[in-house]
C-alpha cells in the first residue's frame, strides 16, 4: 500500500502563509447519559485548537464515541456546552464531515464512480460536472488513492478504505474532521500510514479530532484527551507529557493507572459564555428532492447490475418459477371445452406467489446492507423521501420484466388461456401491483432488521403466511374468523382474487361442464365475482402503506444512529424556522 504524502498547495487549494482554516471545538463542563447505562460523561472540558490532530483514548466504555458525537454537535449534551467557533452548533453543513467506525461507501463500484454519485449528494445543486471531477480528483490526489480510482471499493485493502471514506467527507472541503477509531483491525503499518494522512491533513488545515484503542496513536498526535472508566477527563495535554504526568514509563501503564483512578494535574480551561443562538455560517443550499430521487435511482441501478449476486437472483427466479410450473402442471388447463378448475385456480395462485417472491427477495437486502451509508448521506443532506423511491424505481422496471416473461413463457407452454389484450393486461397488472406491494413489504423488512442475515430470515416467515392465508388451499369463506381477518393482510389474496377475476376463472368454470367446478364455485363463494381493479386498488394501497412505515422506521433509525440526544431521544438539530434537516 502506497503511503500518502503531505497534501500539497496546489491539491488543496491553500498556498503558503494561508491562514488556518480549521474550526476551534469547545467542550464546556459536557455531561451526557444514555437510556440504560446511566451518566457516561460528566464535566468534560477541553479545547481543540484550529489545524490539529486531537485523539480521544480511554478504555472500553469510557465514552470515547458518546464524546466524539457529542462535539461534533450530533448529541445534544445533557449538561454543559459544545461550541464551534464559539457558538452553538447548527445542523452539519460543508464544514462539517464525520466519519463512522462501518464504511460509508458502497463496495459494488469504481473508487471514482462511488465519489462522482457522492459528490452529487453532497456538493450545491448546480455544480458543473468539471467541478465535481476537480474535487473528486483533488481528494484522490490528497489521499493517496489516485492510482486506485478504477478499483471496485470491494477490491480495495482495510486501510484504503477507510481513506475511500474520508474522501467523502473531504469532498466539500470540511473546516473539522471528526472520525471514531478509523485505525481499529488495521495492521500497525496501515494503522501509521493513515495517522499519518490525518496529520497532513491536520497541518493543512482541517482540524481533525479521532477517538482510537490503538496505543500507538496516541504519540502520534498534536493533543491526547484520556477518559476515565467513569468519563471523567483523567489527562488532556501533549502526547510527550502523558507518562510523565501518571508517573508511569509506558502508555500501557497510563491505562493501569487511570482505572486505578489516577487523575493528571490540568489547567481548567477558561470559562465561556456561549450565544444561544447556533452558527451564523451561511448553509449551502440542499440537492432538491426530485434531483436527488434521479441520482440515487441512477446509483442504485449501477450498484445492481455490478452486484453478481444480486444479477444472478434476478435472473436465477424467473427462470425457477417457470420451471416449477412446466413440472407441476399439464398443459390445457383452460381448455374452454375441457377445463382444469382446480389447476387453473393453482395456476393463478402461483402466479400471484410468484410475484410476490420476485418482489420481496429483491426488496429484501436492499437497505439494510446499506443503513451506515444513508444515515452518514441523512446528515449530508439525503431525503429518506426519495431513497425509498429511488429503490422503487430502480427495482420495479426489473420485476415488471420478471412478470412478463413468466406470463408469456406459461402462454407458450400452454399453461395460460388463449386470450386477448384485455386478459393479459389485467394479469400483467395484478402481477405488477402484487411485485410492487411485495417490494415495498421487503424494503420495509430490510428498514426493521439491524443485519443482512437477520433480512434472510424474515424470507420464509413473511412467505409462509401469505402461501396459508391466501385463500387458494383454503378459500376464504371456510376459513375460521380469525382465519379470514388475517386474510385481509395478505397482499397474495388480493392478488389471487385480482388474477383469477382477470382471467375469468368464474365463467370457464360455470361453462367448461367439469363436476369439479359448482363444488369449487360454492367453495371460493364470491373470491373472483370482483373487477379485478378493486384487486389492484387494494395492492398500491398495501405498497403505499408498506413504503409510509419504511419511511417512518428510517427517520427513526437515522435519528437514533446518527444523532442520538439526551436520555436516548433524538437530538438532531432542527433548522431555524423550519423542519429538521435532511427528512
Amino acid at each position: 500500500m502506497s503511503t500518502p504524502m503531505h497534501p500539497s498547495p496546489s491539491t488543496t487549494g491553500r498556498s503558503p502563509g494561508t491562514p488556518v482554516n480549521g474550526l476551534r471545538v469547545q467542550a464546556r463542563r459536557l455531561s451526557q447519559r444514555v437510556r440504560g447505562a446511566g451518566r457516561v460523561l460528566h464535566d468534560v472540558s477541553f479545547d481543540v485548537d484550529p489545524g490539529r490532530l486531537t485523539v480521544i483514548a480511554g478504555s472500553s466504555g469510557a465514552g470515547k464515541t458518546i464524546l466524539l458525537q457529542t462535539l461534533a454537535g450530533l448529541r445534544a449534551p445533557a449538561e454543559g456546552a459544545v461550541l464551534h467557533a464559539g457558538v452553538r452548533p447548527g445542523p452539519p453543513g460543508p464544514e462539517f464531515g464525520f466519519v463512522p467506525q462501518e464504511d460509508i461507501i458502497h463496495r459494488e463500484l469504481p473508487l471514482r464512480r462511488t465519489l462522482v454519485y457522492a459528490a452529487g449528494l453532497r456538493l450545491p445543486p448546480g455544480t458543473p460536472a468539471e467541478t465535481v471531477t476537480a474535487n473528486v480528483d483533488r481528494v484522490l490526489d490528497t489521499l493517496g488513492l489516485s492510482h486506485r480510482a478504477g478499483t471496485p471499493v470491494r477490491a480495495l485493502s482495510g486501510g484504503e478504505r477507510k481513506r475511500a471514506s474520508i474522501a467523502v467527507e473531504l469532498l466539500t472541503r470540511p473546516r473539522v474532521l471528526f472520525l471514531d477509531e478509523p485505525t481499529s483491525g488495521l495492521d500497525p503499518v496501515t494503522g501509521a500510514a493513515l495517522l499519518r494522512t490525518l496529520r497532513a491533513l491536520a497541518e493543512d488545515g482541517t482540524t481533525v479530532v479521532l477517538t482510537t484503542h490503538v496505543l500507538a496513536d496516541l504519540l502520534r498526535c498534536d493533543q491526547v484527551v484520556f477518559l476515565s472508566p467513569g468519563g471523567e477527563i483523567a489527562f488532556a495535554g501533549e502526547p510527550d507529557a502523558l507518562c510523565g504526568a501518571f508517573g508511569v514509563g509506558t502508555v500501557e501503564e497510563v491505562y493501569a493507572a487511570v482505572a486505578d483512578g489516577v487523575r493528571a494535574e490540568r489547567a481548567a480551561p477558561e470559562e465561556v459564555h456561549p450565544p444561544e443562538s447556533t452558527s451564523p455560517s451561511p448553509r449551502a443550499a440542499r440537492v432538491g428532492a426530485v434531483r436527488q430521487w434521479g441520482l440515487l435511482t441512477r446509483r442504485g441501478t449501477a450498484l445492481l447490475l455490478h452486484n453478481r449476486l444480486s444479477v444472478a437472483v434476478l435472473a436465477g427466479s424467473p427462470v425457477m418459477i417457470v420451471a416449477m410450473f412446466a413440472v407441476l402442471f399439464r398443459s390445457g388447463a383452460f381448455d374452454p371445452a375441457a377445463p382444469d378448475p382446480g389447476s387453473s385456480a393453482m395456476i393463478m395462485f402461483w402466479i400471484a406467489f410468484g410475484a410476490f417472491f420476485f418482489g420481496l427477495t429483491y426488496g429484501l437486502l436492499q437497505i439494510c446492507t446499506e443503513l451506515p451509508v444513508l444515515r452518514r448521506e441523512w446528515l449530508a443532506g439525503l431525503r429518506i423521501g426519495p431513497y425509498i423511491a429511488s429503490k422503487l424505481t430502480t427495482m420495479l422496471p426489473v420485476l415488471a420484466l420478471a412478470d412478463a416473461l413468466l406470463l408469456v413463457v406459461l402462454r407458450a407452454l400452454d399453461r395460460l388461456p388463449s386470450a386477448g389484450w384485455g386478459t393479459y393486461g389485467s394479469l400483467f397488472m395484478s402481477s405488477v401491483l402484487a411485485s410492487a406491494a411485495a417490494l415495498a413489504l421487503g424494503l420495509l423488512a430490510s428498514a426493521a432488521v439491524s443485519e443482512p442475515g437477520q433480512a434472510t430470515l424474515m424470507l420464509p416467515l413473511l412467505c409462509f403466511p401469505q402461501v396459508l392465508f391466501s385463500g387458494a388451499f383454503v378459500p376464504v369463506p371456510r376459513m375460521t374468523g380469525a382465519g379470514e381477518a388475517v386474510s385481509w393482510a395478505m397482499t397474495n389474496r388480493w392478488a389471487f382474487e385480482a388474477l383469477g377475476s382477470g382471467v375469468g376463472l368464474e365463467s370457464l368454470w360455470r361453462a367448461g361442464g367439469s363436476p369439479l367446478g359448482p363444488p369449487l364455485l360454492a367453495s371460493y363463494g364470491d373470491s373472483f365475482g370482483h373487477p379485478a381493479a378493486r384487486g389492484w386498488l387494494i395492492l398500491a394501497g398495501f405498497a403505499l402503506l408498506f413504503m409510509a412505515v419504511t419511511w417512518t422506521v428510517l427517520v427513526r433509525k437515522c435519528r437514533q444512529g446518527a444523532a442520538p440526544g439526551r436520555r436516548g431521544h433524538p437530538a438532531r438539530p432542527a433548522r431555524q424556522g423550519g423542519h429538521a434537516h435532511g427528512e
